[in-house]
């Protein structure tokens, strides 16, 4: 791993925005060292610790994730970050409007993501992208109001009138920054909802970023985290009766599942979530 000072990066987002890593607590070595306190055991062979790792995340066993830390600064639209916000399990510290003046700068969408809505995702926008011409007045339109807006709020500002009160016209595209406090298991559950395509575009930009930024100090618990929770598809009992009569029923044998990198323990557990769908006999 690289030294500490080498992975506090930073990776811009849209126009404007950021994420920069400004501190950590922890990598993989303090998950393991968590999950085998009970044994009085510190930590043994990087395979071993990976294989800990993995159990852990595939059977849901989240404290020993909650020892490691991340502290982010953001700067991002407001009106990302009021989805973002709806995670509650992190500390934030905001660029406050009453105290300090706000910058004359705003989020303009790029022209290919100017799109209308999408016709079964009823929060969501559609696929289907809008003529050149007609995104670009789309943008000129969102500059036109942004810098109204902005200018009217500086002439409040002239007039004396308290900065609570002038920003309150100022639109969501506005940019905001923060500092943002999470442990591990909590950041992979906002990774887990903001990395998925239903999520908007603009926050699935930034959750990528902060993926990209831990995957280096947390290496295997990140593969754990793309392989049990990103990559995979959890099934509802009516759905499994469906596959039980679409699969063919013979067991996959050890040399099959171990060319798809499922061995030891894991193809244990696989071979009994198996045998619930292909009764033996």
């Amino acid at each position: 791993m690289e030294n500490k000072e080498e992975l506090l990066k930073r990776i811009d987002c849209l126009d404007k925005g950021f994420v920069r890593l400004v501190d950590f607590m922890g990598t993989d070595d303090s998950i393991v060292q968590a999950a085998r306190v009970s044994y009085g055991k510190g930590t043994k062979s990087v395979r071993a610790d990976r294989e800990l790792i993995r159990y852990l995340m595939r059977h849901r066993h989240t404290s020993p994730f909650e020892m490691v830390e991340f502290k982010f600064h953001v700067k991002l639209p407001i009106f990302v970050a009021r989805q973002w916000i709806r995670h509650r399990t992190a500390n934030v510290n905001e660029y406050s409007g009453r105290y300090s003046e706000m910058k004359d700068e705003f989020y303009i969408p790029d022209i290919e993501q100017i799109r209308t809505q999408d016709t079964v995702n009823r929060q969501g926008r559609g696929d289907s992208v809008l003529p050149q011409y007609q995104a670009e007045e789309i943008n000129e339109m969102l500059s036109k109001t942004q810098q109204k807006l902005f200018e009217e709020y500086k002439s409040m500002l002239d007039m004396d009138i308290a900065r609570e009160l002038a920003r309150i016209n100022l639109p969501l595209s506005t940019y905001t920054e923060w500092y943002w406090k999470i442990d591990l298991h909590n950041l992979l559950h906002f990774l887990k909802l903001r990395l998925d395509f239903h999520a908007q575009y603009e926050i699935r930009v930034y959750a990528a970023a902060m993926g990209e930024l831990i995957k280096p100090i947390v290496p295997s618990t990140y593969e754990a985290f793309e392989d049990y929770m990103i990559n995979s598809e959890t099934f509802s009992s009516k759905e499994i009766n469906i596959i039980k009569t679409l699969i063919n029923k013979k067991m996959p044998d050890d040399e099959f599942l171990a060319q798809n990198e499922i061995k030891g323990l894991e193809a244990t557990e696989f071979k009994v979530k198996m045998k619930k769908l292909i009764p033996e006999g």
